[in-house]
């Protein structure tokens, strides 16, 4: 399947959300990446439910929603009710993480799973099978805008042979310090999905900086 290009949106224009919203459906874009922060799991608030409704209503892709927050169960359904897709929990927040993928699962979405740069890949061996989506955090949660984190590649390498060896279609997802300077490598190491945030609107041609990210990934 061709790699894809998954736009953060919490590096767009706050003001000017329903213009990102209309560039990213215009553009090559695959799917919205949006990051809900609780000022608690990370050192950062972003935005809350009405900003995400808004937000859904304009967009007319996939909507990849990650939680950055303490106890996600709580708010299962409410992401479902709103139109979310994919919804990825952390697994540094979940003390019950296969009940909360069920969970997830039950409510119509695909279920996600994030990871710290700390935490070991390994520790979803046993529930690999139920991953619809693995989100790698290439910097520490909380900020847009931070350099990438080399280990990265390898963790990548490490999950994408768990996921071999299991035998799963679980996607690898990349989010922190993607550019055109680590997408192919990522790419080659085995991810499949990469999140871009100041890189994509920060840039003074945002469309075609998606447009060449994506064929890059895909080169």
């Amino acid at each position: 399947m061709p790699k894809l290009i998954a736009p953060s949106v919490l590096a767009a224009d706050f003001a000017n959300l329903q213009r990102d919203c209309e560039m990213l459906n215009r553009s090559d874009a695959d799917w919205f990446h949006i990051d809900i922060m609780d000022g608690v799991f990370v050192p950062n608030i972003s935005f809350g439910m009405p900003v995400l409704r808004d937000i859904i209503k304009h967009a007319d892709k996939t909507i990849d929603t990650h939680l950055m927050i303490v106890d996600p169960d709580r708010y299962v359904k409410t992401f479902a009710d709103l139109g979310c897709d994919i919804l990825t929990v952390h697994y540094e927040a979940c003390t019950h993480l296969h009940r909360t993928l069920q969970n997830i699962k039950a409510h119509g979405m695909k279920a996600g799973v994030a990871l710290n740069p700390h935490t070991n890949v390994d520790l979803l061996k046993d529930v690999i099978q139920d991953i619809d989506l693995v989100c790698l955090m290439s910097v520490n949660p909380g900020f847009g805008g931070q350099s990438f984190i080399e280990n990265t590649y390898s963790k990548v390498s490490e999950l994408k042979e768990l996921i071999n060896k299991k035998g799963t279609g679980t996607l690898i997802e990349i989010d922190g310090g993607v550019t055109d300077k680590n997408a192919k490598q990522l790419v080659a190491a085995g991810a499949d999905v990469l999140v871009a945030g100041s890189y994509v609107f920060k840039s003074s041609d945002q469309e075609k900086t998606v447009k060449e990210l994506r064929e890059l990934a895909n080169s």
